[in-house]
């Protein structure tokens, strides 16, 4: 019960993680640019993200535009579609391995082929955090050195969005929810003592004192006839006394 329970709790940790990898995929707001006219009703918010760019004004109105080319983003975010799209699809698999080799399924027939597979998905979805780690950490290192350029003109300086803090708390529930499942296997050899094994057996000991239990011969010949120590030996066919000769026939 201690393993099924440690699985299923890595498998719901790790499926959160991945639901927040697609929302930091999705939602436009990686970059926020705030700008305020020296009118305070003329204000705007600027909001760019991996696949669109929208714009928000004070009045409640949000225009959205598609970015339908690569090479206009910058750097990290370009990187940032390639690595994210990579981490969803290492994510999936590995939420689908670890289905696939829980002990409460019956995909497979031995325990060590199961903990295999398990320990396989949760690697699979540790190297979905890592690889949702670094496009928003480079996001973020780019975000804050413009920001405190002093070059960079105040209506363009951007600051973090929420995309960049949702990715940072998916990666964190990721490794959880990876390494929850890699620790969850239990040893490949059966110890005796260990929790979900049987105790070591009993071998039966007589004590001294006891009369053990009788010897039988386990395999007898039918033939066999018991060996009695009296009685005499006398032949089938009684055999005559040689003829004596003399010697004197022979001189």
């Amino acid at each position: 019960m201690g393993r099924i329970g440690k699985e299923v709790a890595g498998q719901v940790i790790s499926f959160i993680g991945l639901v927040g990898v697609a929302v930091t995929c999705g939602i436009p707001m990686w970059r926020v640019t705030t700008f305020v006219g020296a009118n305070i009703v003329t204000g705007q918010n600027i909001w760019d993200g991996l696949w669109m760019n929208c714009v928000m004004q004070s009045t409640g109105q949000m225009q959205c535009k598609l970015n339908e080319s690569v090479m206009s983003l910058t750097r990290d975010l370009q990187a940032g579609r390639a690595l994210v799209i990579i981490s969803l699809i290492f994510g999936f698999i590995g939420v689908m391995i670890t289905f696939i080799g829980a002990k409460c399924m019956g995909c497979l027939d031995s325990d060590s082929s199961k903990a295999k597979v398990v320990i396989i998905g949760g690697c699979f979805i540790i190297v979905c955090a890592v690889l949702i780690l670094i496009p928003v950490c480079w996001s973020a290192a780019i975000t804050i050195a413009d920001f405190q350029n002093p070059l960079t003109i105040g209506s363009q300086k951007r600051e973090l969005g929420a995309s960049i803090y949702i990715g940072w708390a998916s990666a964190a529930v990721l490794l959880i929810g990876g390494i929850t499942l890699t620790t969850s296997c239990p040893p490949q050899k059966k110890m005796y003592g260990y929790p979900g094994y049987p105790p070591a057996p009993m071998y039966p000991y007589a004590a001294p004192g006891m009369n053990p239990a009788p010897y039988v011969p386990m395999y007898a010949p039918a033939s066999s006839q018991p060996y009695t120590g009296s009685g005499t030996y006398t032949p089938n066919k009684p055999y005559a006394a040689p003829t004596a000769y003399s010697a004197r026939q022979y001189l």
